[in-house]
């Protein structure tokens, strides 16, 4: 389990380099680029940053050669930004976490059966208790 420090290190390089590729990074190959979670090591000198990338993987690996040729600026953008005693050295890493859970959903949606959403259960239960038949005598008014 990462130290405390690490934890707000990791946090804080994850905003910086975040702001960086949607504000201050203009190379062309980097587009729908979110930078997922971060990774720093025990003494803070490497930072891996997990990042995932809207698009066909062909699109995933350009951003990605983009991200890596842009380390050393980015790198640069988180040593003015935040006061380490030295600055971590960028490894940036495809994150195919959200890409699975669409891929693991999709297999579900296809082997599991279907099931009936809320709205149509609660019409189904409706049409059940309003069965035809004699109506129901008004109640007597005792005055």
């Amino acid at each position: 389990m990462p130290s405390r420090r690490a934890q707000k290190a990791a946090e804080a390089i994850r905003s910086v380099v975040s702001m960086a590729i949607l504000a201050d990074l203009n190379d062309p190959r980097v587009r729908d680029v979110t930078v997922t979670y971060v990774e720093v090591s025990g003494d803070l000198r490497h930072a891996k940053i997990h990042v995932s990338v809207m698009g066909d993987e062909r699109k995933q690996n350009l951003s990605l050669h983009g991200l890596q040729s842009a380390a050393g600026f980015l790198q640069a953008k988180v040593a003015e930004r935040i006061d380490l005693r030295y600055t971590p050295r960028l490894q940036f890493i495809l994150d195919q976490g959200v890409k699975r859970s669409i891929e693991i959903s999709r297999i579900l949606a296809e082997v599991l059966p279907k099931q009936e959403s809320p709205e149509s259960a609660e019409e189904t239960a409706a049409s059940d208790e309003s069965t035809p038949g004699e109506p129901t005598p008004p109640e007597p008014d005792n005055h």
